[in-house]
């Protein structure tokens, strides 16, 4: 049978197992993600082949899990010679993915995950960030992971009894994690696990005091990390270096002209809709952290990029978030993921650019320096890059060496 859309359709409806009525829609739900009419198909096959063990088991589809699967990828086969590996990895990623789409459908039941009770307050505790305090997506995957570190390390795998904990607790924990991680590093761990005991206060599970000993990290206010900007000449070769002939060369120029000329964060540019684009009013809305929603003025080359890449690079898709992957499965990029990472150092790869940074966020240092350069006071500065508080955007002060150099006083006996 030909590797076409018809084809795999036409195989799906020879399924009489279990999973027969099922196939179908997973076709559909296959070719609306564009995945590649071949490798449609093949997925087909092993759905096929699946259907039809499920059947000689006698298996209904509503008690399937991964243990099913892991039976019927030890079955014996007709076929003379061993299976490739490759091949039955490729089987055991197809049959997962039509599991994934029985589950999300309701069709079986979900995944039985075994967590640990430090996992399940863990996760509490990420729906109260969530929820209550409306972080970034990002922290509340952080500071998560901090809790449920500290948890971990006090009572094991067993019940957890906040009433149990001690200042030595809090002490120990992060005394063990200075020995491997760096101040920076380690002050987002005890503002995490301060946020932790303070949810578990606000809760009436500890005592303020608990949270009021978690130690403090050492990390002057006075001589911070310069910002790690990239210079203009690199930022334009990177953009220029974008193919406008492809979809993902448009996506890729518009997503760094949002870097370049409105310093957005890499999660605020994922999480663009379409609706954000207010093309009559020239705005772009903006969600920044803390869930805060934000008008932005849209400059004429970024609205001219993301309306290209709109009407000549972007899949077709349900989908409403701007920028899309590019291989199927067509869809939003992940939220956490390093997608725009991945855009920039794929973009100064192709533009033959060795700079010593390779993330986003130099982007959007750039653009504060620049500004400062042109005369931008700190505080036009930190509105523009929508900081919450002027400390943050003190850091740019320190880039403005000439300001600086005539603040500075004589060498004693120094040249006159």
């Amino acid at each position: 049978m030909e590797r076409t859309y018809e084809g795999a359709a036409a195989l799906a409806s020879r399924a009489t197992g279990p999973l027969a009525n099922d196939i179908g829609r997973f076709v559909r739900s296959l070719k609306e993600h564009q995945y590649t009419a071949s490798v449609l198909y093949i997925k087909i096959l092993h759905a096929i082949a699946f259907d039809r063990w499920l059947e000689k088991h006698r298996i209904v589809s509503a008690d399937l899990d991964e243990a099913h699967i892991k039976r019927f990828q030890s079955r014996s086969r007709r076929q003379r010679g061993r299976t490739r590996v490759a091949t039955r990895a490729r089987e055991w990623f197809d049959v997962v993915h039509l599991l994934q789409f029985l589950r999300d459908r309701g069709v079986c039941r979900p995944a039985r995950l075994k967590t640990t009770p430090a996992e399940d307050m863990a996760a509490r505790y990420a729906e109260y960030l969530r929820d209550q305090q409306g972080l970034a997506t990002a922290t509340i995957e952080r500071y998560a992971t901090v809790a449920r570190q500290f948890l971990a390390r006090r009572f094991g795998g067993g019940p957890i009894d906040l009433g149990a904990l001690r200042v030595g607790d809090a002490v120990d924990f992060v005394r063990h994690e200075g020995e491997r991680l760096h101040p920076p590093a380690l002050k987002c761990v005890t503002n995490a696990l301060r946020s932790f005991l303070r949810c578990a206060q606000y809760r009436g599970e500890v005592s303020a005091a608990l949270a009021a000993a978690v130690p403090s990290v050492a990390a002057w206010a006075t001589t911070p990390a310069l910002p790690k900007a990239i210079s203009p000449d690199h930022a334009q070769a990177a953009i220029d270096s974008c193919d406008l002939r492809t979809g993902v060369g448009l996506r890729d120029r518009a997503v760094l002209l949002l870097l370049a000329r409105l310093g957005l964060r890499a999660h605020e540019i994922i999480s663009l809709r379409l609706e954000d684009c207010d093309w009559t009013g020239g705005h772009l809305r903006v969600r920044s952290k803390s869930a805060r929603e934000q008008l932005l003025p849209m400059p004429v080359d970024v609205g001219a990029a993301i309306a290209a890449y709109l009407q000549r690079g972007r899949p077709p898709s349900q989908d409403r978030h701007v920028f899309l992957r590019s291989l199927a499965p067509i869809q939003a990029l992940m939220p956490g993921s390093d997608a725009i990472g991945r855009i920039v150092r794929d973009a100064l790869k192709r533009a033959g650019v060795d700079a010593p940074h390779r993330g986003s966020h130099q982007f959007r240092h750039a653009l504060a320096v620049r500004m400062l350069q042109q005369g931008a006071s700190l505080q036009e500065i930190g509105e523009v890059l929508r900081h919450q508080s002027p400390q943050t955007t003190s850091i740019y002060a320190r880039v403005d060496l000439s300001a600086l150099r005539s603040l500075a006083l004589p060498w004693p006996g120094g040249a006159r």
